[in-house]
């Protein structure tokens, strides 16, 4: 997905098409606040620190982020 040759990657979300699936790289040459890059299968991306996606893991595992949780209301 990345034209980036210094992004690292680490994970693939889905893997299971060849849809361009949603993926975590690691940017060793960002400045730290944006190294953590997620990309999605619509060409869009964000950028975080390592502190701000060991939150989201930490929401991911305490089960905040479970499907029920982000219905609406």
């Amino acid at each position: 997905m990345s034209d980036n040759p210094q992004l690292l990657h680490v994970a693939t979300f889905c893997g299971q098409c060849d849809c361009g699936c949603p993926e975590l790289f690691v940017d060793p040459t960002a400045e730290p606040e944006k190294q953590i890059v997620i990309t999605d299968d619509f060409g869009q991306r964000i950028q975080m620190s390592h502190d701000q996606l060991a939150d989201l893991v930490e929401q991911a595992r305490s089960g905040a982020l479970d499907v029920t949780a982000l219905q609406p209301a």
